[in-house]
């Protein structure tokens, strides 16, 4: 069975820095794009980021755009999301995902097959 489990979350002040990581147990199921979402207490699950794991195609939210960075290791099937000038209001679950199919926006969270549990952060002001 296919499983991710992200870590790296923790408490931070803001301004600093984070690097998240989410580590998927095979990739026989052939997964094409790793996504990173986020859900603040009393919000819906947001966007954060994605990343193919062929190619250098990556996406981000706007409001993560030039601080946050996705990156991959594919001989560790490890995805990475490193997080620069955080501010309180990144503070949420952060969890990732694996998607089977390229089909559907990246943004989209219908289009992924599969998740972690998700790892806390906290950004202090």
């Amino acid at each position: 069975q296919v499983q991710l489990v992200e870590s790296g979350g923790g408490l931070v002040q803001a301004g600093g820095s984070l690097r998240l990581s989410c580590a998927v147990s095979e990739r026989t199921f052939s997964s094409l794009r790793m996504g990173w979402f986020r859900q603040a207490p009393g919000k819906e699950r947001e966007f954060v980021a994605a990343i193919r794991w062929s190619g250098s195609s990556t996406s981000y939210a706007d409001s993560v755009k030039g601080r946050f960075t996705a990156s991959r290791d594919n001989a560790k099937n490890t995805v990475y999301l490193q997080m620069n000038s955080l501010k309180p209001e990144d503070t949420a679950v952060y969890y990732c995902a694996a998607a089977i199919s390229l089909v559907g926006p990246s943004y989209d969270r219908t289009n992924y097959d599969y998740w972690g549990q998700g790892t806390q952060v906290t950004v202090s002001s």
